[in-house]
């Protein structure tokens, strides 16, 4: 599934995870809004999410999601593949045209509507149409470089801003410490 209209990276990096987002909102080639927020957190802020895609469709995941959350609450991944089930199968939610990567202190997760629940190897994690520019300057960064997290996302962020035409530089970021 190829999202359009933003940039989501999560980096884990010297036991914090960082996820960010740029704030631009697209529809077709026109700007519609330049500093909408992606990033939300969820169960008392123990868990992050951001959201790539059509915003009315991530809010109804997102809902969704949360609810899992509350099913499970010791438990992200599986609350991750309850909704990737129920994404999948629902006849509604199936037509939902978004992606979304949470975190919490152990797990960073990308979920899709097609039953995907992905953990990556290195705890790099970018969505969206600016997403593989961010990935890349960010593994670049992590490899080479005493920037924390939270600055590794910044910088892969306007990176990837200054190249993709469906983000910009209005970037907020939330961080998590994470548990070894």
């Amino acid at each position: 599934m190829k999202i359009r209209s933003t940039t989501i990276l999560t980096v884990r990096h010297q036991d914090v995870v960082a996820i960010g987002g740029d704030g631009q909102v697209s529809l077709g080639d026109t700007v519609i809004k330049a500093d909408a927020v992606k990033i939300r957190r969820l169960l008392d802020g123990q868990v992050i999410t951001g959201f790539a895609g059509g915003t009315a469709d991530a809010f109804a995941l997102l809902e969704r999601f949360e609810s899992k959350l509350k099913d499970h609450p010791a438990n992200m991944p599986r609350a991750a593949t309850e909704l990737a089930k129920e994404w999948r199968t629902d006849r509604a939610l199936r037509r939902l045209e978004a992606l979304i990567t949470v975190v919490d202190a152990q797990h960073t997760l990308l979920i899709s509507g097609t039953g995907d629940v992905i953990q990556p190897t290195d705890g790099v994690l970018g969505i969206g149409s600016g997403g593989n520019y961010a990935v890349a300057a960010a593994r670049a960064l992590v490899g080479h470089s005493t920037l924390s997290a939270a600055e590794i996302v910044r910088a892969s962020l306007e990176i990837a801003g200054d190249i993709c035409v469906y983000s910009n530089g209005n970037i907020i970021i939330e961080e998590l410490a994470c548990k070894n």
